[in-house]
């Protein structure tokens, strides 16, 4: 149904404006009736609110008995009785009589009584049930109602009130006012299908006027119930097509189409017998009682129209009413109610109950089609069932045909909204049958001559009429109840629209139209009816009328209705839309190739001079020949040198910053499918990525993404070495969607199974073409293999393929059964925001609603336009060959149009009247754009034609004319089969090797990408275009010829979305101010043809959003492109331009010549409300005429602009003062700039067919372009007709949402299948994306982005940052000494205890730490200086990819180690049970309680007493115990502030071996840590220690431990074996550890070889088998560097003594007595290390293995914080304030006193050690502990325990001394021992004051010593915080 209604149902209502015309008509004395339906939609917009306010006081007056204007009387009601009961609601006996609550009871109705509802002022929203005698009620025609009253209360039963005033006092209404029947009596009460009491119709009080009810309509039943005249099964012998939405069906099979509405095929529901009726009699539900009241009065909602009645003279406020008018109803019809309900079946047809009933059709009643109809009429009619059964044809009903679609309309319509039907009590209905049929002819009234009729327009036509005959309903029940309680009732109004109102009122609609509309209303049936039309066809007495309504009432019958298109535009629409795509195709290649399209051939040539315009043509192909053979020709001068152009560039592989942040959108969306809880998706097990590019079977499409994928660089980002891949190799990676993707898929499936830890990428480019079903498609047919290969169980089931739909039209796969959810579309966004460049990329995108905003600009000539001109000639020949397709005749009309205009342009000027203005302007474009380049660069002109068969007729022939002409060497024709490769002519061949610097001898374009500035007419073939981008040098975009009969959004968007063009926003303002000159300027080549300024201006309006009118719409002046004016100036031509009525003239006269036997049309003055694009045939007569040279002659291209004969042609042009001479000497010096690269950045003209063009700039009450509110995709169908229109303030997302509510797919969509499960709301495929987003927008190289950085991504997940630091304080000067032989596997303890321990720190963390003195180890003389790339990099890292064997983090998760976190959806969270474990000891001074989370896993591992479960040891193995799947050490790994990115997921790491793994944290955060690691043993520290350090965690782990170890030793005596039998070691692990290294090494050589990753597993079983093993103190390993194997200088020793970090196996039996210090936050390690070693402990590092560490950068016990009491938040603190003096009133800190101490010490200790600072040579003794005093000291370690190993310290001079909490080992002999500088430094720490004093006295260091008062220091802790104090003094 083509162009919409001229405007909205604005204001006034349709009721109220046809009420007042028909008033007016019939006060008239006028035969006709003045034509008022174009008032309806052009009226300003009504308050609904004040219109609503007025029904309602009009309804209140005429409810009210009195007729004057008075103030009511005040009354006072009677006081109730002592004792009764006065609630609302209730009468005085206390009885409710509300019907809420009495709608179920069954109720005892007095035979003459009916049940009635009252409103009580007080409880407006509740109404009073009451039984009122029904002879003081009025009938159902508001007469014959008797004086009085007598009631009965139906709460307590008593029975006999006489009196109102009685009775309202009883029911309690507590009125104000004199009560009255009329006025507190309003409802009849009526019981339901149901046995429901509801409210029924208003009670009429008064009788009925003429004044007009806005309410719905009813159809009176006839007295048999008969069949549904909507659902009536059409005749067999009908000749029926399918169609699409333009009142003709979707392109299905024709079958298919009516069996959809057949009841054959979609019954209606069954309903009981009598499933209408609402009973008022006796009220028990009708399962109870029959009804008894036969005779009764049943209401219906009253319609739009009224009933017109005069039964004397009205009110005096009734204005309306003439003497002579007569009474048109007729009183004796009863309006009886129907109740319509509707449903929508599988298949999603809507299945009603219609109103109204028609008896079946007697057997013989058919209609015959007379013989000849075609022929005589030239049209086949089109007949559209509408209400009622249409007669059989018979016949010649070949020539007739038949579309259900109307009265599915009429269904739909019919079909309420299930969100209406919840309410009982609310009188909603669908519109009734008349109100149907009447708005049906006033839509038809409404459209142009050209149009046609839209399904989608009637719909909302229908839509918006029962909305506002409901507008209060609607408002009062908002829609908030998903599922209705019970079917609406429909009580009556007063006033219905009869059956025999509805024909004149639809004849007085139709009068309008003048003979464009006929209603035939005479005929006894539609079978009669019909055989009229068909007469009056042959008759030709229809010449004039598009459209006959048939209306028929016969008695038997009912009304019955039917609609015949009898217009040869519209009838030829329609009968092409009726068939499928495919079967057009079909047609179109039939009647090509059968001949008949000689006809059309040889009339078309007749057109010309002497009917001969191949004569023509050969004489114009002489005077070619004859230029050729002159010397200057186009060859000779190609011989010469020629300047090369400068201005040629390719920018289409480009990738722009708004792709990537699409890229990256992508990206996220799928790392939210892997976040999330359903396991959809794991990234953390993918290691690469591999895809495949799945595009529709075009070969130029096929190229096209390979060539972007070539250039895109993803294929490096997988790994590939693109120089050794060619352009056949990359074609594995893309494949075309036809029978050979078959395998390729297949293979796709096979790697996936194969490759488990390869994720799959499948993108579907194009997405939206193919979505038929597999299950209906045929066995060779292509259609369905998408959804065969894409929607296999294969594919949807494999866990690693993952699916990317990518389309600019992604409305089809966003329906109610989608596959894909709407969480997982990618929308492209917008780049400009508020005019601000978001990407500041500088383009901004030119698509479809630029080129329907520049319609409306009026800036110049839109970029979007028809061609007047062509139309009026199609229009001409189809006419003359009405057997003909329209689209064979319009394309041989447009190959005829571009062969004259080429034979205009060659010099036969003549013929200018046989082309359109419009093709001349793009021939002369086209011809003239090259010749004024140097390098000859022009532009692209797309000529759209579906079919291949015409698209190579064209082809063939204008490429014939083209050489005809001469022009082979000035412009290709190539032809654009998606079958085929392109193919060029040699010449262009090479034009083109030029341009590209291409070398290759073979090449040639694959794509029109690479046709970038090539002069060419590209005839571009296919159904559809199938994702094929064109170059920035298309210029004009020619869809004159595509199809009107679909008119879908799809269909129609993809077609405009080949002109989608991206604008260069800089460009475009860098030129804007010589853009606003152009007009006024004489520069010839502004002014030239090819230019086109006025789009330019155009352009330049959108972009800069400038809405300032150049042209009004309705001048008769609108300018023309600069085009249009040059036909003057072409040889041959008449210098004069003609002018705008000539040219109409013209038009018309070619109209009337094209067809012989029409007469020659009156001159008609144009509409104000023609298109401005109409106005294109129009000259401006201001703009100047440029002359285009003779391309062929360039010699005349030379002549100068001041020859005389030129300057004659050359108008005189008004400009500025001043400048009319510079314009002169700026036209004589023509400048040679290259049009192709001056018109680079403007958007294409796009031509439309002018039923396409009025269907898109057609005015939508949403705002938004009206392809929006067409039907989305031929696939789809809309789930009601009661649906709201798209909205501008709509979201992608949100439009997403519209159609996933409002669409259903058909039966041949392939998401027909995909149904939600029983109890799922849903089916989405877990892995499916959608990226939608405009045309040619650069979505190809969106998705390839995404694939390079997915491959990133993961190879990220895969890859950590390692700690990658070269050891630190190697000395060059060390002896190269070899004590164990290079390829040994395992220390020898008798060597071991010969090497020398290394005192030196060579771990980089401890760069910044002070030195330790060591005889061994001589620094340079530079000291350490930190190295140049570390400068800004504080610690150096390394991207290492994760082996197998490495540690993880809570993120994650695969199918091996599931059940090892605890979070296999297949088993219960685990439980876990807490227990207490309590030891003591002496350092604490009290016992230690200890807290373990033990899963119930992991209990094996303990002891627990046999009586009451209490945790009693930890159980460790034996030392002779070996298991090769079991690692013997426990693994303890203290953690803070890391529950998500601690690497304590060994599973990998262990190789699946058993371990017993137990995290140490802090009891603060004991919850967290069991949330992301619930089934590890937790071991929580002690409250007291949650603001505790390293040293804290440290210390407790081993105390408890070696408390363990013997509780272990006391359980295994036991049972037989030996206390040293036990297993002695525990594991200390930092928790970034992440993988583990073994070094190899050559045994022969001691080379050393590569180092690899190995499993921790290995690496602890290889330690624990070490001979002796338990004779070692402390193991450890290597930390890992790259530059290891690299350090000269030194040799490999697999094994050494010396400090130990990060992982170690500590021996908790023989380091009993070293203790870590609990107090500490930095290097306890290092102090451990050290004291160990003194203690006499072998500590040893196993040199060939390495430990990783991972960088993390999240918490830690490094990450303290100081901060200040007062504030409680970080602050900047220098370290000289952590501490104060005693007493002091110093700021106080929150920061533990340990730490403050050891920070203070680390950045001041240059200051307080002066004589040490910077001198190796006199360090700091530090006696049993190792404290950081920062780099530039060094510290030297003395033990004072009895036989600890010390450095010798003879001849060594101190430079200080630093004593920390000294114990009784420290005594003054001990000091006496050493040496020191005089001024040395003393520093005496202790816990507190008086400990301080007793250490100095104690060891009696007042004897060398010198202290002052001020030397006494605290840290800057509150005294409840255990401040510690120091002392400092010089030595004497």
């Amino acid at each position: 149904m083509g162009n919409s209604y001229a405007g909205q149902l604005h204001s006034t209502r349709f009721e109220e404006v046809l009420h007042s015309s028909i008033e007016a008509s019939l006060r008239s004395n006028t035969v006709v009736p003045r034509p008022v339906f174009s008032q309806l939609y052009l009226e300003a917009e009504h308050q609904p609110t004040a219109q609503n306010g007025r029904a309602e006081n009009e309804e209140d007056d005429e409810e009210d008995g009195s007729e004057s204007n008075s103030p009511p009387i005040p009354y006072q009601m009677k006081p109730p009785p002592e004792g009764s009961c006065t609630t609302d609601g209730f009468c005085q006996a206390g009885k409710d009589l509300r019907l809420g609550s009495m709608a179920t009871e069954c109720l005892e109705v007095p035979p003459g009584f009916l049940l009635v509802g009252a409103k009580s002022p007080s409880i407006p929203d509740h109404i009073l049930v009451c039984a009122v005698d029904r002879r003081f009620l009025p009938d159902e025609r508001g007469r014959n109602a008797l004086l009085g009253f007598a009631g009965n209360c139906m709460g307590c039963g008593e029975k006999g009130f006489r009196y109102f005033t009685e009775f309202s006092n009883h029911i309690n209404l507590k009125l104000s006012t004199q009560p009255k029947k009329q006025k507190h009596l309003k409802y009849h009460l009526l019981r339901n299908a149901q046995g429901l009491l509801v409210r029924g119709p208003l009670i009429r009080w008064r009788a009925t006027d003429n004044r007009v009810r806005q309410t719905g309509a009813v159809v009176p039943a006839g007295p048999s119930g008969g069949e549904d005249p909507l659902s009536a099964p059409q005749p067999t012998g009908t000749h029926t097509h399918p169609g699409t939405h333009t009142l003709s069906g979707t392109h299905t099979h024709a079958a298919s189409a009516l069996s959809a509405l057949n009841t054959d095929a979609a019954p209606p529901l069954h309903m009981p017998d009598n499933p209408h009726a609402l009973t008022n009699g006796n009220h028990c539900p009708p399962s109870q009682q029959p009804l008894q009241q036969s005779g009764a009065a049943t209401y219906g909602r009253p319609s739009v129209i009224g009933t017109i009645t005069n039964a004397g003279p009205p009110k005096k406020r009734h204005k309306g009413w003439s003497p002579e008018s007569s009474s048109t109803s007729d009183a004796s019809t009863k309006a009886t109610t129907t109740a319509v309900s509707g449903t929508r079946p599988d298949n999603g047809a809507p299945v009603t109950v219609s109103q109204g009933s028609s008896p079946p059709l007697p057997p013989g009643e058919s209609v015959t089609v007379p013989d000849f109809l075609v022929q005589t009429c030239k049209l086949q009619p089109v007949i559209f069932t509408g209400h009622g059964k249409l007669p059989a044809l018979c016949g010649n009903s070949a020539e007739v045909l038949v579309s259900p679609l109307l009265q599915a309309c009429y269904r739909s319509s019919q079909a309420l909204p299930r969100v209406y039907e919840q309410y009982g009590a609310t009188p909603i209905q669908p519109l009734s049958t008349q109100m149907q049929i009447l708005l049906t002819v006033y839509y038809l009234v409404q459209l142009g001559p050209h149009q046609m009729p839209l399904i989608e327009d009637l719909e909302q036509i229908f839509m918006r009429s029962w909305r506002e005959s409901h507008l209060t309903e609607i408002r009062q029940y908002p829609q908030t109840h998903p599922h209705p309680q019970m079917p609406p009732q429909l009580p009556g109004l007063p006033q219905p629209l009869t059956p025999s109102q509805l024909p004149w009122l639809a004849r007085l609609a139709a009068s309008s139209s003048g003979e464009g509309v006929l209603v035939l209303d005479g005929a006894a049936s539609l079978a009669e009816g019909l055989e009229d039309v068909f007469l009056r066809l042959m008759e030709g007495r229809l010449a004039q009328t598009s459209y006959v309504v048939l209306i028929c009432m016969g008695k038997s019958q009912g009304l019955e209705s039917c609609m015949v298109v009898t217009g040869k535009h519209q009838c030829r629409a329609l009968a092409e839309s009726m068939l499928s795509p495919g079967d057009n195709l079909k047609e179109i290649s039939y009647e090509i190739y059968s001949g008949m399209t000689t006809d059309l051939r040889a009339f078309f040539n007749s057109l010309g001079p002497d009917e001969d315009m191949e004569g023509v043509l050969e004489k114009a192909s002489v005077e070619s020949r004859s230029h050729s053979s002159l010397p200057s020709t186009q060859e000779s001068a190609d011989d010469s040198p020629k300047p090369a152009c400068t201005e040629y560039r390719v920018e289409w592989h480009e990738i722009r910053a708004i792709q990537l942040a699409v890229a990256r959108k992508l990206l996220s969306h799928v790392c939210a499918i892997a976040d999330s809880s359903t396991q959809n998706l794991d990234l953390g097990s993918f290691d690469k990525v591999e895809f495949l590019i799945c595009v529709p079977p075009s070969e130029v499409t096929f190229q096209q993404v390979i060539l972007h994928l070539w250039n895109s660089g993803v294929l490096q980002e997988l790994g590939l070495d693109q120089e050794v891949l060619s352009l056949q190799q990359v074609e594995q990676y893309v494949v075309k969607l036809d029978q050979e993707a078959v395998g390729r898929i297949d293979g796709l499936i096979q790697k996936s199974k194969m490759n488990p830890y390869t994720l799959f990428i499948l993108v579907h480019d194009h997405a939206h073409w193919d979505l038929s079903s597999s299950h209906y498609s045929g066995g060779g047919s292509r259609e369905g293999l998408v959804d065969s290969l894409l929607n296999c169980r294969q594919i949807r089931d494999a866990p690693n393929i993952l699916t990317l739909h990518v389309t600019s039209f992604p409305f089809a796969l966003q329906t109610q059964y989608t596959r894909i959810s709407p969480y997982n579309e990618i929308h492209w966004p917008s780049s400009f925001s508020n005019d601000v460049d978001l990407y500041h990329e500088k383009t901004k995108y030119f698509g479809i609603s630029e080129l329907l905003e520049s319609t409306r600009s009026g800036a110049g000539l839109p970029l979007l336009r028809f061609d007047s001109s062509f139309e009026n000639m199609a229009a001409a020949v189809e006419e003359r060959f009405p057997k003909l397709h329209s689209a064979v005749i319009r394309t041989q009309l447009l190959i005829q149009h571009y062969a004259v205009a080429l034979m205009v342009v060659a010099g036969q000027a003549h013929l200018q009247k046989h082309t359109s203005v419009e093709t001349l302007e793009i021939v002369q474009c086209l011809l003239g754009s090259a010749q004024r380049c140097p390098s000859n660069h022009g532009h692209m002109v797309l000529l759209r034609v579906a079919s291949p068969a015409l698209a190579l007729v064209a082809q063939q022939r204008l490429a014939h004319v083209r050489d005809k002409l001469g022009f082979q060497n000035h412009f290709e024709v190539v032809l654009g089969n998606p079958s085929s490769a392109l193919s060029l002519g040699k010449h262009f061949l090479e034009q083109l090797k030029v341009w590209m610097k291409v070398q290759d001898p073979d090449w040639t374009p694959r794509t029109y990408l690479e046709l970038e500035a090539l002069p060419c007419i590209l005839i571009l073939a296919g159904v559809d275009p199938l994702g094929e981008s064109l170059p920035r040098s298309l210029k004009y975009c020619d869809l004159r010829v595509i199809s009107s009969a679909y008119l879908q959004r799809t269909p129609l968007e993809q077609e405009l979305g080949l002109a989608a063009y991206l604008v260069k926003v800089g460009d475009q303002d860098a030129r804007a101010p010589a853009t606003a000159s152009d007009l006024s300027e004489s520069d010839p080549d502004k002014l030239s043809s090819t230019d086109n300024e006025e789009e330019e201006v155009v352009v330049e309006a959108l972009l800069h959003k400038k809405r300032k009118r150049v042209y009004s719409h309705d001048s008769d002046c609108l300018s023309v492109s600069s085009c249009t004016s040059i036909n003057s100036d072409l040889p041959g031509l008449d210098p004069s331009p003609p002018s705008a009525s000539q040219h109409s003239q013209h038009s018309q006269s070619e109209a009337s010549a094209l067809d012989p036997d029409k007469p020659p049309p009156q001159s008609q003055p144009q509409s104000q409300s023609q298109p401005q694009a109409q106005a294109q045939t129009q000259v401006q007569a201001q703009t100047p005429p440029h002359p285009l040279p003779d391309i062929r002659d360039p010699g005349r291209a030379a002549r100068p602009e001041g020859d005389p004969s030129t300057a004659q042609r050359r108008p005189s042009k008004s400009t500025s003062s001043g400048s009319g001479g510079s314009s002169s000497t700026r036209a004589s010096t023509p400048r040679q700039r290259c049009s192709w690269a001056r018109n680079l950045n403007r958007p294409p003209v796009v031509l439309l067919p002018r039923a396409v063009y009025q269907v898109l700039t057609a005015p939508d009450a949403s705002g938004l372009p009206k392809s929006t509110a067409l039907l989305p995709h031929p696939s789809v169908e809309w789930a009601s007709s009661f649906r709201p229109l798209l909205s501008k303030m709509m979201t992608c997302t949100e439009q997403s949402l519209y159609y996933r509510q409002w669409t259903v797919p058909k039966p041949t969509h392939m998401d027909r299948s995909n149904r939600a499960p029983e109890g799922r709301a849903d089916n989405f495929h877990p892995r499916r994306l959608l990226l939608s987003g405009p045309p040619q927008v650069g979505k190809t190289g969106a998705y390839l982005q995404f694939l390079g950085i997915l491959s990133r991504m993961l190879i990220r997940l895969m890859e950590v940052d390692i700690y990658d630091e070269e050891d630190i304080n190697y000395s060059e000067k060390l002896p190269l000494v070899q004590h164990h032989q290079a390829g040994v596997s395992w220390p020898s303890m008798d060597i071991m205890r010969t090497m020398a321990f290394d005192y030196t720190i060579h771990d980089p963390k401890y760069e910044g730490i002070s030195p330790i003195y060591s005889t061994e180890y001589t620094p340079s003389e530079e000291g350490n200086p930190r190295r140049q790339e570390d400068v800004y990099l504080r610690r150096r890292t390394s991207r290492i990819k994760l082996s197998k064997y490495a540690a993880y983090n809570t993120y994650h998760h695969c199918e091996q180690c599931h059940q090892y976190m605890g979070f296999n959806p297949r088993y219960q969270l685990y439980e876990s049970t807490l227990h207490t474990f309590t030891f003591s000891h002496l350092l604490l001074g009290e016992e230690i309680q200890l807290y373990f989370i033990i899963p119930k896993s992991k209990e094996h591992h303990f002891a627990f007493s046999q009586s009451g479960g209490q945790l009693e040891s930890l159980r460790l193995p034996l030392v002779s115990d070996w298991n090769p799947d079991c690692i013997k050490s426990p693994i303890f790994t203290p953690t803070t502030g890391r529950h998500e990115h601690g690497l304590f997921n060994l599973y990998h790491a262990m190789d699946g071996a058993s371990h017993l793994h137990i995290l140490v944290v802090k009891e603060y955060e004991m919850a967290v840590y069991k949330k992301y690691w619930p089934n590890h043993i937790m071991l929580v520290l002690p409250t007291t220690f949650n603001g505790a350090g390293i040293g804290a965690a440290h210390f407790l782990i081993k105390e408890l431990s070696y408390h363990n170890l013997e509780l272990e030793r006391s359980r295994r005596v036991e049972h037989g074996s030996r206390p040293h039998d036990v297993w002695p070691f525990i594991i200390l692990a930092d928790d970034s550890c992440v993988m583990w290294n073994a070094l190899d090494v050559d045994p022969k050589s001691g080379s050393i070889g590569t180092e690899r990753n190995v499993s921790l597993k290995q690496v602890l079983q290889h330690m624990e088998s070490s001979a002796d093993i338990t004779q070692y103190g402390l193991c450890g390993l290597r930390k890992w560097s790259s530059r290891y194997g690299n350090q000269t200088g030194r040799h490999h020793e697999p094994f050494s003594r010396g400090h130990l970090h990060d992982f170690l196996l500590l021996n908790v039996d023989l380091t009993q007595n070293v203790q870590y210090n609990q107090n500490r936050f930095t290097c306890d390690d290092v102090d451990f290390n050290l004291r160990a070693h003194s203690a006499g402990l072998l500590v040893c590092r196993f040199n060939n293995f390495s430990v990783m560490k991972k960088q993390i950068t999240i918490g830690g016990y490094r990450t303290f914080i100081v901060k200040t009491k007062m504030t409680d938040v970080p602050t900047t603190v220098q370290p000289s304030q952590y501490i104060c003096a005693p007493d002091s009133k110093h700021t106080f800190l929150s920061t533990p006193a340990q730490l403050l101490l050891e920070k203070y010490l680390q950045h001041t200790s240059h200051k307080l050690f002066p004589l040490s600072a910077r001198h190796y040579s006199h360090p700091v003794l530090s006696v049993d502990c190792y404290l950081n005093l920062g780099p530039e000291v060094t510290v030297c370690f003395v033990s004072s325990r009895p036989h600890s190993i010390n450095l010798s310290t003879s001849g060594l001079l101190f430079g200080g001394l630093l004593l920390y909490f000294c114990d009784s080992f420290v005594t003054p002999g001990f000091l006496k021992k050493f040496h020191f500088l005089k001024g040395a430094t003393l520093c005496v720490i202790c816990p507190n004051r008086s400990a301080l004093r007793q250490t100095v006295v104690r060891l009696e260091l007042e004897d060398e010593w010198r202290f002052r008062l001020s030397d006494e220091f605290q840290t800057a802790n509150a005294k409840e915080d255990q401040p510690l104090f120091f002392l400092t003094g010089k030595h004497i």
